[in-house]
């Protein structure tokens, strides 16, 4: 057969091809040098003495096309998007510059830091926001007292549950009933308090769901040795706490203080507090706070604002683009949002009380643990368990929101409801990118409108309810 190169060059033998057992001679061999010209992979190019490459040395060197996928196939393994991750930054930027220089002309400058301390101190001969804070100790005393009790037998477990079922009732009710009546509250101080009894309550669940744990573990190594009984309470360990020696008031405010609203008897410690990263964390949240505050006044408000005509006219595409243009700074000010407390504020406060646990992130998951797997070993299914899960975070989302703006419309407790649903359809009929894409979006727009729907009903039941009125 002929030269299928076109060229007189010498026939080389594909690199790492395995000689025929008769010293590379024969058919066999020609024809194996013929398919490594016709359509096998291109053997390196020769190079001389200077390191250059002889393009004169075969006709394969001369190609520069070979079986390959395009880049935007899946089957090319092609994974470097970093370029298309950088021009998406770019335009990112450009677009939300663009955006903010708009807001400017058509606004000015709408940034009013003292108009938001006036938010807190509405009432300051009074401060009832402050004395709701306080108060609360009062709750945490109680839990632990009636700890102290159980622990040893002044109470049976049965009075103490009681006790505590009415402790953390109260404590949801007592300073939502004082947000709803109280008029000299404001908004934003009833939910600062708000979150804060919220938090009391999760974090007094779980001190005394340890603690009633630490307990029949302690009842049940009483029928074991002594040794038996030290290993079960965890003595054994130098430097640790057992049960009940961790009933101290030291203690519970540790843990009342601590990024965490899980309880331990023994929490992981950092060695020292290191007064750098410390004050970059406060230098963060400083800067932060200015950055929300001027987004939102900037921003935000004037978009909400400019809504309530289109939704009291019922211009659904007027409201759709204005759900569209406040879905923008509302994402993005989530994000700072969820920066500023889950790294610079709680890993200042963990800094200051040398908590060792950083990954603040799990943690609000992991809180549900004293309501899942608890019911998990009741023998309750585990979506039973998630649907319970999904109802208290449901519950707490509305107790945040309804409460400080004295009405009740069940917008943040739907959306939170709505995730149940949401996440089957996401495993059923999305998977990879597109179900990430699918809850980002659900995100991105779902805030927004639950914002929107809230601002609406608190606009006409406040302003102009008494305008109709009169």
């Amino acid at each position: 057969m002929g030269d299928r190169g076109g060229s007189g060059g010498p026939r080389r033998r594909r690199p790492g091809s395995r000689p025929s057992s008769q010293g590379g001679s024969g058919p066999a061999a020609a024809e194996e040098v013929r398919d490594v010209g016709a359509w096998g992979d291109s053997p390196a190019p020769d190079k001389d003495k200077d390191g250059d490459v002889d393009v004169g040395s075969g006709p394969w060197d001369l190609r520069c096309h070979r079986l390959q996928d395009s880049l935007f196939s899946s089957d090319s393994g092609f994974s470097n998007y970093r370029g298309i991750l950088n021009w998406c930054v770019v335009m990112l930027i450009l677009s939300n510059a663009r955006l903010f220089l708009e807001n400017l002309i058509k606004y000015g400058v709408l940034v009013d830091p003292l108009q938001v301390v006036s938010l807190f101190l509405k009432d300051p001969y009074r401060w009832p926001a402050l004395c709701l804070v306080i108060v609360a100790n009062i709750f945490a005393v109680a839990a632990f007292q009636v700890e102290k009790r159980l622990a040893v037998g002044a109470l049976t477990e049965q009075a103490g549950l009681l006790l505590h079922v009415v402790n953390l009732a109260t404590i949801l009710c007592f300073p939502a009933a004082v947000a709803f009546l109280l008029e000299s509250i404001t908004p934003v101080g009833s939910v600062l308090a708000l979150i804060v009894y919220t938090i009391l309550f999760l974090k007094l669940f779980s001190y005394r769901d340890v603690n009633l744990w630490c307990r029949e573990r302690r009842a049940r190594a009483k029928a074991k040795a002594a040794s038996a009984s030290k290993k079960a309470n965890g003595g054994a360990a130098q430097g640790t706490v057992s049960y009940p020696d961790n009933l101290t008031y030291r203690d519970l405010y540790y843990f009342l203080f601590a990024p965490t609203l899980c309880y331990e008897l023994n929490f992981p410690r950092s060695p020292r507090v290191r007064k750098r990263f410390l004050l970059r964390r406060l230098l963060e949240m400083l800067f932060l706070t200015q950055l929300q505050v001027g987004l939102i006044q900037q921003w935000m408000v004037p978009t909400i604002q400019n809504s309530m005509k289109p939704f009291k006219d019922m211009d659904y595409s007027r409201i759709v683009e204005r759900l569209l243009k406040l879905a923008v700074p509302n994402h993005l000010i989530w994000l700072i949002f969820f920066y500023w407390l889950f790294h610079s504020c709680l890993n200042a406060v963990a800094e200051l009380m040398r908590f060792g646990d950083r990954e603040f992130y799990r943690d609000c998951v992991g809180a549900w643990v004293h309501f899942y797997k608890p019911m998990l070993r009741r023998g309750s299914s585990k979506w039973l368990a998630r649907t319970c899960v999904f109802l208290a975070s449901a519950f707490f989302h509305e107790y945040l929101v309804s409460i400080p703006l004295r009405m009740f419309r069940l917008w943040a407790f739907t959306g939170m409801m709505a995730q149940i649903p949401l996440a089957w359809i996401v495993s059923r009929f999305f998977w990879g990118n597109y179900g990430n894409a699918a809850v980002w979006l659900t995100l991105i727009i779902g805030q927004p409108v639950a914002v929107l729907m809230y601002v609406h009903d608190y606009y006409v039941l406040n302003h102009e309810a008494p305008v109709a009125g009169a």
